[in-house]
């Protein structure tokens, strides 16, 4: 018989804290409601660490979408026969 692995499978995490830390930490984990020091850590830790991930991937995509933009600006080629005919309509339009 097979046994499958939870996709969840735990791993431990220590930490060493001074008395005081670890008493601030297991008020504020009371106060908000929290069934334990663990979970209010687990689960304060987990939420920071997305806004930190969220925060730095749209600070590269925006990196990234910024050199693409400009790379087309400064390196564009010549316009095309259509693009061309565009910008002639366009001035006949509003040149009058």
């Amino acid at each position: 018989m097979t046994t499958r692995k939870s996709h969840l499978e735990k791993a431990r995490f220590d930490t060493r804290l001074s008395k005081e830390q670890k008493a601030f930490f297991e008020r504020a984990a009371r106060l908000g409601g929290f069934r334990s020091l663990t979970d209010f850590v687990v689960l304060t830790v987990q939420k920071r660490a997305k806004e930190i991930i969220l925060e730095r991937e749209q600070i590269l995509a925006s990196k990234k979408d910024s050199e693409i933009f400009f790379d087309a600006i400064t390196n564009s080629g010549k316009p095309n026969q259509k693009l061309s005919e565009a910008a002639n309509e366009y001035k006949a339009l509003f040149s009058k």
